[in-house]
């Protein structure tokens, strides 16, 4: 067996340690949540119990812990939405050049150079100055898209590019009309893709703040309300938060992987059958 070089392992120790400084924090998190009822916000732990999540039902003194998180969680399937059908429609057109596309596309993309207080600071001055109510649901929805969109966007100007179009010329050949083709042929095939692009708009959607900080209006998000709570809770509760948020993320990230992996199984097993048939 050859002898691996030096050079190997003081890269996996600098590995180790990014990794480690990547998730210490959240695991840090998630141990102090775990604290006693006499528990504190540091290091060394008092016991170890479920306290601070029984706790985290119970009615706070402070804030709308759960308020915040069904407006985080219908923001969140708001921005999904609209980035899948925005994102697929937008590769379908960029797939032929028209007059001002790369003008369009750059535009696009700039939004994710901007800092992102300055996207907030002008969504909320330009409702303000319409006359217009800041709230989470129209400003802060907005705000939003201009962070998910361009992610989007490029996922599925990557996708087209790689698209074999024989398939859709041999659906026409078959009689299929342009809206079927796109129906039976075209999304079937991209759809592993489509769950990604709903993924990045989810999952960016839940857990944004800066965007959200100045357009959420009188009603906060999970991320501001976990914000407010730092200032006010001096409990373990806001750990206890802060893991139950983090295990919902990776509940979320876990659906949409299982959705991916069942319909690339199904996809596996048609073409299975078809070459069966043949």
């Amino acid at each position: 067996m050859e002898k691996r070089p030096r050079s190997f392992y003081v890269l996996s120790v600098f590995f180790a340690l990014f990794v480690l400084f990547l998730y210490g924090p959240t695991i840090t998190i998630g141990i102090l949540s775990f604290q006693g009822p006499e528990g504190g916000l540091t290091f060394p732990m008092r016991g170890v119990s479920l306290n601070w999540f029984h706790e985290l039902f119970q009615q706070q003194a402070v804030g709308d812990i759960w308020g915040a998180f069904r407006r985080s969680f219908m923001l969140g399937l708001m921005v999904m939405v609209t980035t899948v059908v925005v994102s697929v429609m937008a590769g379908l057109a960029f797939r032929k050049k028209f007059p001002g596309s790369g003008v369009l596309f750059y535009l696009t993309i700039a939004s994710l150079v901007i800092p992102s207080i300055l996207i907030s600071l002008g969504v909320g001055l330009i409702f303000n100055q319409l006359g217009l109510k800041v709230h989470w649901a129209t400003s802060g929805f907005g705000s939003q898209l201009t962070w998910t969109l361009p992610f989007g966007l490029l996922i599925m100007f990557a996708v087209f590019n790689r698209f074999d179009k024989s398939f859709e010329e041999a659906a026409r050949d078959q009689g299929a009309s342009a809206w079927q083709t796109i129906r039976f042929v075209v999304l079937p095939i991209i759809a592993p893709s489509l769950i990604g692009v709903a993924l990045f708009g989810f999952t960016l959607s839940y857990d944004e703040f800066a965007r959200t900080l100045l357009t959420a209006g009188s009603y906060n998000t999970l991320p501001l309300e976990i914000f407010g709570m730092t200032t006010n809770v001096t409990t373990p509760v806001v750990y206890a938060l802060g893991t139950l948020t983090t295990a919902f993320s990776l509940l979320i990230i876990g659906a949409f992987l299982l959705s991916a992996w069942v319909m690339a199984r199904r996809r596996a097993r048609l073409g299975s059958d078809a070459g069966k048939g043949v």
